[in-house]
This record gives structure tokens, C-alpha cells and sequence, in this order.
């Protein structure tokens, strides 16, 4: 068996979106949403109960009270939950709405910066990874699918 050398100026190989990779790291996302969703809920469930958890916070531009962000992660939580579920029972809306529901949480763990700096800073890695994982993967019923 000969290896033959790519001409000049051609484009190395595309990872195949089936791949190995690509299935463990939306099996992967899903377990992470719901890992990530749970520890949301009890963020939101520290927060709501008004304990010395988190530290008050002085002039902010993005000020909501402790128990709205509360609120906030305790419903952002529990969706990520029930969808992270689906998205490891392979249901193709579920990868969509897990794209949107990461993005949200994304932004509002960036927006909790100030409470929660190094937890916040995680959460937003976590949600950057299960967009990727999630978009680059595509199955043979998606309509984004090469035919």
C-alpha cells in the first residue's frame, strides 16, 4: 500500500460530521447538560433562599436581585435538564433547542460574572463545548444532512 501526497493547494481532509467524535461529544453534551442543569437548579435554589452563598454585589449595569437571577437559573436549569434527556434519546429538535437553551445560558452565567466568577467562567466553557458538539454533529434524518 502506497500513500499518495494531496496535489498542491488541496484541501485536507473534512472530518466526517458521524464520526466517532463528533456521536461521543453529543452523547458527552447531553450528559453534560444534564449535569450542568442540575448544579443551575441548585445555584437558582441557593440563590432564591437568600443565604450568605453569594455576595451582594454594589452598582452593576446588568442588576437584577439575587432572587430573580435565582429564579432564573432554577427554570434555565430544569429545561436544560428535560432537554439534555432528549437530546441523549437522539430526537433531532432536541439538538436545536439545546443549541439555544446553551447559548441562553451563556449568556446569563456571563451576565452572573460578578456573584459567581470562577463557577460562572466553567459553566460558560461547558456551554461553548455542547454548542460545538451539538452543531457539528449531524445525523442522517437532519436537513442540514449531505444527501
Amino acid at each position: 500500500m502506497s500513500q499518495q501526497t494531496p496535489p498542491v493547494g488541496a484541501r485536507p481532509p473534512v472530518p466526517d460530521p458521524r464520526s466517532g467524535w463528533v456521536t461521543g461529544g453529543v452523547v458527552f453534551a447531553g450528559i453534560l447538560m444534564i449535569c450542568g442543569g442540575v448544579l443551575a437548579a441548585l445555584q437558582g435554589i441557593a440563590a432564591i433562599a437568600e443565604d450568605d452563598w453569594y455576595g451582594r454585589v454594589g452598582d452593576y449595569v446588568y442588576r437584577i436581585n439575587l432572587t430573580g437571577w435565582g429564579w432564573i437559573h432554577l427554570i434555565m436549569g430544569l429545561l436544560v435538564v428535560l432537554v439534555g434527556a432528549w437530546v441523549l434519546k437522539g430526537a433531532p429538535w432536541a439538538r436545536y433547542t439545546a443549541i439555544v437553551l446553551a447559548s441562553l445560558s451563556l449568556i446569563a452565567q456571563f451576565l452572573f460574572l460578578p456573584y459567581a466568577p470562577i463557577w460562572s467562567v466553567i459553566m460558560i466553557a461547558i456551554d461553548v463545548f455542547v454548542i460545538w458538539a451539538l452543531a457539528a454533529y449531524q445525523s442522517h434524518d437532519s436537513p442540514l444532512s449531505a444527501s
